[in-house]
C-alpha cells in the first residue's frame, strides 16, 4: 500500500521561475554591449585580457538568455510523458552554462601562457577606458540578479558568470594602469591567468552540485537520526530500503518502506501523516512516498543493496 504527500512548492522554496522578462532583457543588453566593446578595444589596444573579458561577456550573454528560458521550461506542469515535471531543465542550463566557462578558462589559460613568451605592445589608455565601461555595465548586471541568485541554482550559474567578469573587469583595468604608469606588458596575460583560476574555482563548485542532482546522489540527511526518530514513533516497528533525491536544489524526494504492526488502514493513514509532517519539519523534505508493509521484506537495513 502506497501513500504519496507532497507539500506545495511555494511552502519551501523561493519561487524565481516568473524571472522578469524586463530583467532579463536589460541584462542581457548590458552584456552584448560589453562584449562588442571590448572586442574592439581588445582588438585596437592589444590586450589578451580584454579579448578574454569579452569571450567572457559573450558567453554571460548566452548564459543568461539560456537562464530566463530554462526558467519558463520548468514552469510548465508535469505529464504521463515527464511525471517528475521539467524542473530539471535549469539544473541542466546550469550545467551547460558552467561548463562552458570552465572550458573558456583553460583556453585563456593557455593563450595567456604563449603570451609569456611572446610579448606583444598594448595600449594601457584604451586598455583602462574599456574596462571602465565593462565595469560599470557588469556591476549594474550583478545588482539585477543578486537577488534571485541565493534561491536558483541556475540562476546562481548566470550570476557566477556576472561576478567573475566584475572582478575581471577589475583585474584588467588595474593591469591597464600598471601597463600605463610602468610599461609591464607581462601583467595582461598574468591578469588574465588569475581571473581564469577564480573563475575555475567558483564554477567547478556549481558544475560538482549540478551533477549530483542529475546523478541522483542521495539527498544530505542525518539518515541514522531520521531512523532512530521515526523508529521511536508508536507502532512503527522499522524503517528500512530508504531512497533520497534532489529534484532540484531545493526539492528533496524520500520514499521508504515503513514496518508497522497489523492495523487498520484508517491508523496507517495517521502514522503516515505523522511521519510526513516530522520529515518536512525537521529535515526540510518536500515530497515524502511511504510504503506499509507488516514483516513482509526480509532485508531491514536502512537502505537497499541492488
Amino acid at each position: 500500500m502506497n501513500s504519496e504527500h507532497s507539500r506545495s512548492e511555494a511552502e519551501h522554496t523561493h519561487d524565481v521561475s516568473n524571472l522578469s522578462g524586463r530583467k532579463i532583457f536589460w541584462v542581457t543588453v548590458l552584456n552584448a554591449t560589453i562584449t562588442i566593446v571590448e572586442i574592439i578595444g581588445g582588438i585596437l589596444s592589444g590586450s589578451l585580457a580584454l579579448l578574454s573579458d569579452a569571450v567572457h561577456n559573450l558567453s554571460d550573454t548566452i548564459a543568461i538568455a539560456l537562464t530566463y528560458f530554462a526558467n519558463k521550461i520548468a514552469r510548465k506542469p508535469s505529464n504521463a510523458k515527464k511525471s517528475y515535471g521539467y524542473k530539471r531543465a535549469e539544473i541542466l542550463a546550469a550545467f551547460i552554462n558552467s561548463s562552458v566557462l570552465l572550458a573558456i578558462s583553460f583556453i585563456l589559460i593557455f593563450e595567456a601562457f604563449k603570451r609569456f613568451n611572446s610579448p606583444e605592445s598594448i595600449n594601457g589608455t584604451l586598455m583602462i577606458t574599456v574596462a571602465l565601461i565593462g565595469l560599470v555595465a557588469n556591476l549594474v548586471s550583478v545588482y539585477l540578479l543578486e537577488k534571485d541568485s541565493h534561491e536558483n541554482l541556475n540562476i546562481k550559474s548566470s550570476y557566477l558568470h556576472l561576478i567573475s567578469d566584475t572582478v575581471s573587469s577589475v583585474g584588467v583595468l588595474v593591469g591597464g594602469i600598471a601597463i600605463n604608469i610602468w610599461g609591464i606588458v607581462w601583467i595582461d596575460p598574468l591578469i588574465t591567468i588569475l581571473i581564469s583560476l577564480y573563475i575555475l574555482k567558483e564554477t567547478w563548485r556549481v558544475i560538482r552540485k549540478t551533477i549530483d542532482i542529475l546523478m541522483q546522489s542521495s539527498a544530505v540527511l542525518d539518515y541514522e537520526a531520521i531512523k532512530r526518530d521515526i523508529e521511536k514513533m508508536d507502532k512503527v516497528k522499522n524503517i528500512h530500503h530508504v531512497h533520497s533525491w534532489m529534484m532540484n536544489e531545493k526539492m528533496m524526494h524520500f520514499e521508504a518502506h515503513i514496518d508497522m504492526e497489523d492495523m487498520q488502514l484508517s491508523e496507517v493513514e495517521k502514522i503516515y501523516d505523522k511521519i510526513e509532517k516530522f520529515l518536512k519539519e525537521h529535515h526540510g523534505i518536500s515530497h515524502v512516498t511511504l510504503q506499509a508493509e507488516v514483516d513482509k521484506c526480509s532485508d531491514k537495513n536502512i537502505f537497499k543493496t541492488f
